[in-house]
């Protein structure tokens, strides 16, 4: 079936409950698109206290920050690809770090709607202090993950690779 019928199963839970009942039997908390914002959500946030507390950026200047350590000079179109996050908030976020001196912005000389994103010496130091603890904190969830890290991480890769934006989902 496809997405556009007025009802569905997966996984025997009802996607919409049919005419006349009050409660679905739909189960929220089976519901794999949940469940994979929960994980995101809390595993973001545990790992946010350390950048946070430290030099007082959000999740969206973390995600900027860390995509800036892999290039020289990235366009912002090229991180809201990238970290999917829309290009306002990346642009809020860049701007937020500019201003603390940790990203300097640049217009792109042949494209002048295109601004092109390099980290500061500061901005530099920041990622070196914080990948150690990036890695400490991956490998307290590899523990937790035990003998399934390796396939959790496969089927995770699997998953982002068939769910690039723009593709969609049939059953």
């Amino acid at each position: 079936m496809g997405f556009g019928l007025p009802w569905r199963t997966c996984r025997g839970n009802l996607w919409k409950n049919p005419k006349g009942s009050g409660v679905t039997s739909f189960k929220l908390d089976d519901f794999l698109p949940y469940q994979l914002a929960v994980l995101s959500s809390r595993v973001s946030a545990e790992f946010a206290k350390h950048y946070r507390e430290a030099y007082g950026i959000s999740v969206s200047e973390w995600r900027v920050v860390a995509h800036l350590s892999q290039a020289d000079s990235v366009s912002v179109r090229e991180i809201h690809k990238r970290v999917d996050m829309d290009k306002p908030k990346v642009s809020r976020a860049a701007s937020r770090l500019e201003a603390a001196g940790y990203v300097t912005k640049t217009i792109n000389p042949t494209d002048r709607r295109l601004v092109e994103l390099s980290l500061t010496d500061k901005g530099r130091a920041m990622i070196e202090a914080l990948a150690p603890i990036a890695d400490d904190y991956e490998a307290q969830l590899s523990t937790l993950l035990g003998a399934e890290d390796a396939s959790f991480r496969e089927a995770l890769t699997g998953l982002l690779h068939r769910l690039d934006p723009g593709t969609t989902v049939e059953s």
